[in-house]
């Protein structure tokens, strides 16, 4: 079966693309290892170089790159731009810090010389997303390289043509051929690629399914696997919140990548005290965002990414509204063949809800109510979730010490709203997954962490 790219704001099909065969993977892993053999030997300083190279083409090529998801994904077009200078941040980032991160680490010991040296495992396969298309490939990608991997990517099949030009990016800024390919397969073909014995590792962002079939099969056959899984993050709104200014950045975080985000606040959990005047302030916030065309500069809120993702957002939104839920902006599909959903809000939630108990991958609030600080803290870590979470108060101690000490996530934000860097760790805990992307930790991942012992 052919691999579309479906335009998700009308329906039309933008190109089709015939899949790679079992063959042609086998080769282009094989590829990818006979590759690995010489670049795992390159310096880091060479390997600095063709990465801040590839950074420079995608800030060139940035609004090419953002046309591009527009059109597969329906991200609008000035959110992509974003979206490829975080890449090509990232590819500085690792350029100037892989050396130090996996330098060698002296141990004292009885030896004569002891010591802790990082080297590469080999062919990674990546499993990727398609709502941060280029971010979430680069943020294995950049820091995989620099360590002295190579990487194989099986990327969502609705962004065949984003997987395309990340490696045609690789081969412009220089690399040594192979060191990155892209594989044209569906995900039923996905275990076969990890049963390869040059697989060394995987790396999957994706749902929770996913992530358990991931992790079997790579365990399994004893690889690592680092997973990034779904989330429905909390965000507090204690009753000594500055209201007005965290009505807007939950605003903004809702409405990320159109909602479409697992680290975009899902559920919004606001003391009794402060209830009355957050909500007409939130609904205000997320009324305001201009949905349109993702190609247009003004669109704030592009479509849905595909529209049987819409129909499900929609039926959780109508499950919940069964089950006593409230929606007081939102709610409707709007006419036409496409894949927009509103930004919309969901009050008296309950758990037993989908509102309470999934995640709602698309511009969906759930607010919740609760009667003061311990019953939101409860309520936040009453999920089988993990990955992010908030707390906004004017008491930064009291904020801090939720956020370190008591909310269960991997990543907790004071007054702001969560999000990945290339220098800060991030990952999740519980269904989110496990392992760590991005910062010192996340380089290391995907490294033999090796014991040298000299009598």
């Amino acid at each position: 079966m052919n691999i579309e790219s479906i335009n998700p704001v009308n329906g039309e099909i933008i190109k089709t693309y015939t899949p790679h065969s079992t063959d042609q993977v086998k080769q282009k892993i094989r590829q990818t290892h006979e590759a690995f053999l010489g670049w795992k030997d390159i310096s880091f300083t060479r390997r600095a170089e063709y990465m801040r190279k590839t950074s420079e083409i995608l800030k060139k090529r940035k609004q090419e790159f953002a046309e591009l998801m527009a059109l597969e994904m329906g991200k609008p077009v000035k959110a992509g731009v974003g979206e490829i200078e975080k890449c090509a941040l990232a590819c500085e980032y690792y350029a100037e810090h892989a050396a130090a991160f996996l330098s060698d680490e002296t141990i004292k010991t009885d030896a004569s010389k002891s010591y802790v040296t990082f080297k590469p495992l080999g062919v990674i396969l990546a499993v990727m997303p398609w709502n941060f298309p280029f971010w979430q490939t680069f943020r294995f990608l950049a820091p995989g390289l620099m360590a002295g991997n190579c990487g194989v990517l099986k990327h969502s099949s609705n962004v065949p043509g984003c997987a395309l030009a990340i490696e045609e990016v690789i081969r412009e800024a220089g690399f040594p051929p192979n060191v990155f390919q892209t594989l044209l397969i569906g995900s039923s073909a996905v275990e076969s690629v990890i049963e390869d014995p040059l697989i060394k590792a995987v790396t999957l962002t994706g749902s929770t399914s996913a992530g358990i079939k991931v992790a079997q099969k790579a365990a399994s056959l004893l690889k690592k696997s680092v997973l990034e899984l779904g989330g429905s993050d909390p965000y507090l709104i204690l009753k000594d919140a500055d209201l007005p200014v965290a009505a807007g950045i939950c605003a903004e975080s809702r409405l990320i990548n159109s909602g479409q985000s697992c680290i975009a606040a899902k559920r919004f959990i606001v003391e009794e005290e402060a209830a009355e005047k957050f909500i007409p302030l939130f609904k205000e916030k997320m009324a305001s965002q201009i949905m349109g065309d993702p190609l247009s500069e003004n669109t704030q809120i592009g479509s849905q990414a595909r529209t049987d993702l819409r129909d499900q957002l929609h039926q959780q939104v109508l499950q919940s509204i069964e089950k006593g839920a409230k929606c007081i902006l939102g709610g409707e599909i709007p006419a036409g063949k496409n894949a927009f959903y509103p930004p919309t809000i969901l009050t008296n939630i309950k758990k037993g809800m989908p509102a309470y108990d999934e995640e709602l991958f698309g511009p969906v609030a759930s607010v919740i109510t609760v009667k003061n600080e311990e019953d939101a803290i409860k309520v936040a870590n009453d999920t089988s979730f993990g990955l992010g979470s908030a707390v906004f108060t004017r008491d930064l101690q009291k904020g801090e010490d939720i956020a370190a000490n008591r909310l269960n996530a991997g990543c907790s934000f004071v007054n702001d709203y969560v999000r990945s860097a290339p220098d800060l760790p991030f990952g999740g805990i519980n269904q989110s997954g496990y392992g760590r992307e991005l910062g010192s930790y996340g380089i290391k991942e995907f490294v033999n962490i090796k014991t040298i012992y000299i009598k």
